[in-house]
């Protein structure tokens, strides 16, 4: 799989995707530091990556425009160390295949996984 790692997210998570076969970028590699959250969906969009963040606008602005993709990992419910945003990606990555990460809004927290089919019905 493909991923772009958002600014809030670690970068370490670009580097063991990496290690784990995946195709993954932070935004900072990609030269979006800076870039808005439009920008980022645009670019994952393109490039087909699944887009990694603790940023909520993402679901919302996906949502708005009822399009079926850039998928999104969404981590909320507090701050994580690094090693815990590791740990719950890897947990993330044990379910894939039925979480359909390209065409969802997967939403992860300490206690579990949700998952949002894109487009987001209204």
């Amino acid at each position: 799989m493909r991923f772009l790692i958002d600014m809030p997210a670690t970068p370490l998570l670009a580097q063991r995707l990496g290690e784990m076969g995946h195709d993954a970028i932070h935004a900072v590699a990609a030269g979006l530091a800076t870039a808005t959250d439009s920008e980022i969906i645009a670019r994952a969009r393109a490039d087909g990556r699944i887009i990694v963040t603790c940023d909520l606008d993402y679901p919302r602005l996906l949502a708005l425009s009822a399009v079926d993709g850039p998928g999104v990992v969404l981590f909320r419910g507090g701050s994580y160390s690094d090693r815990q945003m590791l740990d719950l990606m890897e947990r993330v990555l044990r379910f894939a295949d039925e979480l359909d990460l390209s065409h969802s809004i997967v939403v992860v927290d300490q206690e579990r996984i949700r998952r949002h089919r894109l487009p987001v019905a209204r």
